[in-house]
């Protein structure tokens, strides 16, 4: 068993570097010693230079691949996969931008430039995000679109600059964007990071004191849309009370509910351990004749097999199937933690077949489920090895929990084994 688990994880590394190893071949170009001066804006080559990061990239194998390294190898997805790749660095991402640009002949687009803006403002660099939008404009292949602004505002409201956010839509007019898609994306992006209270003043503040604030007129803030990110934004906040209040303010001022409104609101009953109150409101969807889709199923798999067992929730599966709504991943976890919670492994692993057959390939999630339960160390050992072999990563948690089980039982050899084999890959973020 300990020789299965190790060659096959070192074969799931191996996987991993193969499918990488075209990213990794641009990387060592871009970082390699020889040019570093090329792709440097002028004001920081000499910083850029010294920077010891790149001694990561650089090795004689970098130069000789520098000297072979093909031009047509940036396409639109190497570059937008090796800005990911720099992610974390917005200085060597900006110098990678303009590099390909300036030395490879690419020609940036609107998804490279939203990635890039996107990258600058997850480090607030703001300034330079907006010469960026700038330049955006004046190329007709790169022009600004929502998705900028998308982004735009979404790092603003994530570092809790409301108002740079809100002054940044005023500005749309400059782009021919103020309309009513850019408005929902700022209050979806206040929502999203719980600035709630800002965003309904926003929506239902009658007064506007200021010229900013007339360019927020007109918009129709009565459409179920903007009521339902309002909603979604408390429940991202977790209050409560202000969720149901909210809900009932909703029928007070006639807003129609749709199927995202019940969706988010049953959740809301399960997250604060109502889900009695979620099967309700199922029926009450059931009543007004609003189709399920797959999300509204699995939060009510999941509420009704809490609050009337696994057999209910199995069953609602089946109908679920039976009206034509192809059930996901999500729905199969739910149903397997329901089992397993319930000891009934063989179901479970019934279950777990199924997926396969119906072409929803388990997870990481989907394993934790059974290793959470499991109370055999030789039955968590072929499942692990199980997953191992179908290509499902480990993460880190998953180790910390089979070490502490295994640690509870005396048993750590198992786990060792992985550990002197290099400890679990991690992919870059």
């Amino acid at each position: 068993m300990r020789s299965s688990v190790t060659s096959k994880t070192r074969y799931f590394r191996l996987y991993h570097s193969v499918v990488l190893s075209r990213l990794h071949t641009l990387l060592l170009y871009h970082s390699s010693p020889g040019r570093n001066h090329l792709f440097a804006p002028k004001s920081t080559s000499e910083s850029v230079q010294n920077r010891p990061k790149f001694d990561l990239f650089t090795s004689a194998s970098a130069s000789a691949t520098a000297t072979h390294f093909n031009y047509s190898d940036f396409e639109l997805h190497t570059v937008l996969e090796t800005l990911n790749c720099y992610a974390n660095d917005w200085k060597v991402a900006l110098e990678f931008f303009n590099w390909v640009e300036a030395h490879c002949g690419f020609q940036h687009t609107t998804q490279t430039f939203n990635r890039i803006v996107d990258i600058l403002g997850k480090f607030f660099e703001f300034d330079t995000a907006w010469n960026l939008i700038e330049k955006m404009r004046k190329n007709p292949s790169s022009v600004p679109d929502h998705t900028t602004f998308r982004v735009l505002f979404k790092r603003y409201v994530s570092a809790h600059l409301v108002k740079e956010a809100i002054d940044a839509f005023c500005r749309l007019d400059e782009y021919n964007l103020r309309d009513e898609t850019s408005f929902s994306n700022l209050i979806d992006a206040l929502c999203e990071y719980k600035h709630v209270i800002e965003a309904e003043e926003l929506c239902f503040k009658k007064n506007r004191d200021n010229e900013c604030d007339s360019k927020l007129f007109g918009f129709n803030v009565e459409s179920t849309k903007i009521y339902n990110m309002i909603l979604r934004g408390w429940f991202k906040m977790k209050w409560w009370g202000k969720c149901r209040e909210f809900w009932e303010e909703m029928d007070k001022r006639g807003v129609k509910k749709d199927l995202y409104s019940y969706s988010i609101y049953m959740d809301i009953q399960c997250k604060c351990g109502k889900p009695w109150k979620a099967v309700k409101l199922y029926k009450e969807m059931r009543k007004k004749d609003i189709q399920l889709d797959v999300v509204a199923y699995n939060t009510v798999i999941h509420a009704i097999g809490i609050s009337e067992g696994v057999d209910m929730a199995v069953r609602l599966y089946k109908e679920m199937v039976e009206l034509g709504c192809q059930p996901n991943v999500v729905t199969f976890n739910t149903i397997l933690k329901l089992l397993c919670e319930n000891g009934r492994y063989r179901e479970a692993h019934k279950v777990l077949n199924l997926m396969t057959k119906k072409g929803c390939e388990p997870d990481i999630v989907t394993y934790h489920c059974f290793f959470v339960c499991l109370e055999k160390p030789r039955e968590i050992l072929k499942l692990f090895d199980r997953m191992i072999e179908s290509g499902v990563q480990p993460r880190m948690d998953t180790y910390v929990m089979l070490m502490r089980k295994f640690g509870r039982w005396g048993f750590l050899r198992p786990v060792f084994c992985l550990e002197e084999d290099g400890g679990p890959w991690t992919e870059p973020r």
